[in-house]
């Protein structure tokens, strides 16, 4: 897996309010409110390392904040979502991963260009309810807020990006990777104290949270198209004839399948000289309103930068 490349910011940035105060969404394609799950790609079962997208943002702020994506964990403490009604957990309980998120540049002809940021952080990812005999059929789980059954269960892992001065440009291919027990870069392998326990282990039923409406906020550039690695040429839109095992383009047969996130960003912050003489700044509001203040050459003078 890739590991984090370095981003650090030496200015101290004085905040007034919440940390996204100063931010806001410049690509949406979560659904509000999100259901109790969506399709999904499965990582294990499609013997895949990565997945993305790519995505064109709204708005010109380009420092991103943090990066929510939508992840479908098909995982339980115990027993197996498969089988039968064997699927068991306790509410509450989540297991630990490391996954990465990728950014790069477009390149030539919507491949895949050189490598903005990688950035791997360690995530509690929930594992899903147990099955409900009662009210559903093959070991799904019951949400009994809409009163629909599920194998899979929806959540959000959320990237916190402040401070590391990642900025993008108007379109960006993005990926989320992780390794399973049999596949990756490297693969964990069946050594891991885990795979020996009821529920196997939770990293093997974890999934990318995908759907079909197009996004809120920003452009999806290509919707038929996405950006995938399997070592399986029958998983890609072209049966691996353009290569397996590499991260790359895949046109035709993604619709309806794109993966689900939101891109949070702030306005650069300024260069020194633009702080002298007392310079406003102008900041823009998460509503897209824009207002001027001199907090952060506040900062700057602090920082004697």
């Amino acid at each position: 897996m890739k590991r984090f490349r370095g981003f650090t910011l030496t200015l101290a940035l004085v905040v007034f309010g919440a940390t996204q105060a100063f931010g806001q969404t410049i690509y949406n394609s979560i659904p509000s409110p999100l259901p109790g799950n969506l399709p999904s790609i499965a990582y294990s079962a499609s013997q895949a390392e990565e997945f993305g997208d790519r995505v064109q943002f709204a708005g010109t702020s380009r420092t991103l904040t943090s990066v929510v994506q939508g992840m479908s964990s098909w995982g339980c403490e115990s027993g197996f979502w498969y089988d039968g009604n064997t699927c068991t957990t306790t509410p509450g309980t989540t297991f630990s991963h490391p996954i990465t998120l990728n950014i790069y540049n477009v390149g030539v002809g919507n491949q895949v260009g050189t490598l903005i940021a990688s950035v791997t952080q360690t995530f509690a990812i929930p594992y899903r309810p147990s099955a409900d005999p009662t009210n559903c059929t093959g070991g799904r789980w019951f949400e009994s807020s809409t009163g629909s059954c599920f194998n899979g269960y929806a959540n959000l892992i959320t990237f916190n990006l402040t401070g590391m001065g990642i900025v993008v440009p108007n379109q960006a291919i993005y990926s989320i990777e992780f390794n399973t027990t049999h596949y990756g870069n490297p693969a964990i392998g069946e050594s891991a104290a885990c795979y020996t326990e009821s529920g196997g282990c939770g990293y093997d039923s974890l999934n990318v949270l995908v759907d079909g409406d197009a996004p809120t906020v920003g452009v999806n550039p290509a919707p038929t198209d996405a950006y995938f690695s399997s070592l399986t040429g029958a998983q890609y839109c072209d049966g691996g004839v353009g290569g397996t095992g590499t991260f790359r383009l895949d046109v035709g047969c993604w619709l309806g399948f794109k993966p689900t996130v939101q891109f949070n960003a702030a306005n650069p912050l300024p260069n020194k000289n633009a702080c002298k003489n007392g310079g406003w700044q102008t900041f823009t509001r998460p509503d897209g309103s824009t207002f001027k203040n001199q907090g952060d050459c506040v900062s700057y003078a602090s920082t004697g930068k």
